[in-house]
């Protein structure tokens, strides 16, 4: 797909589906449970839904544009795991050779003490025996007491000082044995800034963005006039239906809030303002700054099979599972490729999605999806956590491209 001047089509072909995709985004800002969000919709490598709605700034009335900037948290993830492969196809990474041919000083061990050889496959697949400090129950877990970052505060560490902390915790698996979502690819930034011999972001605008004309991604942004102002929900109000009122809905995320995204975690830290700081080190999982074209530009460019960026096998990997038939806990029928996961059973996820669909998310609020059987890709970034990642709304949009629910045709 030819992502240059976005234009969505608008013949008969795709006016309900448009229509059901705006009925979604317009009953979750009255209902209060989005600010504002941005929703792309492609199909066949044509642009067919795209819509800015409410707010990117509650406060100062400002609103959201298609061009409107956001932090893309784990929508990272997929941009700087591209990279990786992009080093894979060009013969200069092993995909499969341990890390600690290029990282020698990273050398976490198990439990038990034993040495552990950790692949670059391994981490692309959250296979690798890591975790995510945002993830353990409470402030006293192994990655707490070691002062690991999970990307998204204020640090004030470097890379190679998170590394060596990520190291002195003992791995939670043999690396290939498990699975769990990880810093795995804050590791795997680490491990390209090493094969690349670059700094990650210039890595990154090297390998993927600037090939690919993502010139609005990036690990730092400049205009903050152009960023969308986050928000969050207290509890469980984003799910309360009776919601009503001038003060229900979603509040400011103030800098430093800690909020959890799953019952029984500690929750993330979140520093708004890191995206600001050049001194913060660059987070291959969470640490970019983008605008949803961008990201499309990305996952169309995958579904095609990869153009000049990557050989079609490359891709092919990426969308198989990697996880020997595990996966990820609350989440029936999915597997994990390699930079997101994979739908491997439809009918154990409930989904409508073909098998083989990818799908990811990122904290600040924001869900993607590509069914390459369908020729489909969907990209829903908003300024509102969680509702933007895991809420209703991630369902609804789903349920609304495919028209679950319509009479059959």
């Amino acid at each position: 797909m030819t992502i240059s001047a976005f234009a969505p089509r608008l013949d008969d072909a795709f006016a309900s589906l448009s229509a059901r995709v705006h009925e979604v985004v317009r009953r979750a800002l009255d209902e209060r449970r989005l600010v504002g969000a941005v929703v792309l919709v492609a199909q066949g490598g044509e642009l067919i839904h795209r819509e800015a709605a409410g707010l990117a700034d509650r406060e100062s009335a400002r609103p959201m544009r298609v061009d409107t900037l956001f932090r893309l948290a784990s929508v990272s993830k997929p941009i700087v795991s591209t990279a990786a492969m992009v080093l894979a196809a060009q013969g200069r990474l092993d995909l499969d050779a341990g890390i600690e041919r290029w990282l020698p000083a990273f050398r976490p061990r198990l439990a038990d003490g034993r040495a552990a050889r950790i692949t670059a496959r391994q981490l692309l697949s959250h296979t690798a025996g890591l975790g995510y400090r945002f993830l353990e129950a409470d402030d006293d877990g192994p990655y707490a007491r070691a002062g690991v970052s999970d990307g998204m505060d204020d640090s004030g560490i470097d890379l190679a000082e998170n590394l060596r902390r990520i190291a002195s915790v003992p791995l939670l698996y043999e690396p290939g044995t498990a699975w769990a979502y990880s810093l795995a690819i804050d590791v795997l930034g680490a491990l390209i800034e090493r094969v690349q011999d670059a700094p990650l972001a210039v890595a990154v605008r090297d390998l993927v963005t600037g090939p690919l004309g993502m010139t609005e991604t990036g690990f730092h942004v400049h205009d903050a006039a152009r960023l969308a102002t986050p928000y969050t929900h207290d509890a469980n109000d984003a799910n309360d239906a009776n919601m009503a009122g001038d003060d229900a809905g979603p509040r400011l995320l103030r800098e430093g809030d800690l909020v959890a995204p799953f019952e029984g975690t500690v929750g993330i830290r979140f520093s708004s303002a890191r995206v600001f700081d050049r001194a913060a080190f660059p987070s291959g999982g969470s640490g970019m700054a983008g605008n949803a074209e961008d990201v499309l530009r990305l996952l169309e460019t995958l579904r095609e099979g990869g153009g000049a960026l990557l050989p079609a096998e490359s891709v092919a990997q990426m969308g198989r599972d990697q996880t020997g038939g595990r996966e990820p806990p609350d989440a029936p029928g999915y597997g994990f490729g390699l930079g997101f996961s994979v739908l491997r059973d439809r009918v154990r996820a409930a989904s409508p999605e073909s098998n083989g669909t990818w799908r990811w998310g990122g904290a600040y609020g924001h869900s993607w999806f590509v069914d390459p059987a369908r020729q489909l890709s969907v990209v829903a970034l908003t300024n509102t956590l969680y509702e933007g990642m895991s809420g209703r709304f991630v369902s609804e949009l789903r349920d609304a491209v495919y028209g679950v629910g319509e009479v059959a045709r």
